[in-house]
């Protein structure tokens, strides 16, 4: 995995912040040191910071928004 990688998970689970447990707070707060000294995770933290991702993040279901648009007849 790749810096931007990183970045992109701990900045999606920035948004769900409120919605950790204590212990799974303090991991992301050290994730969030470790970034900012711009250290690249190992395999189990990267591994943590990922199922900490797919546990909270909660994809947008597009398909509501489909009643508000109309579509082109050809």
């Amino acid at each position: 995995m790749s810096f931007k990688d990183q970045q992109k998970y701990l900045d999606e689970l920035r948004k769900y912040e409120k919605k950790l447990n204590r212990d799974e707070l303090e991991e992301y707060k050290m994730y969030l040191k470790m970034h900012k000294d711009e250290e690249d995770f190992d395999s189990v933290s990267l591994q943590r910071l990922q199922e900490l991702y797919e546990k909270y993040y909660e994809p947008i279901d597009k398909h509501k928004y489909d009643s508000f648009f109309r579509k082109k007849d050809i």
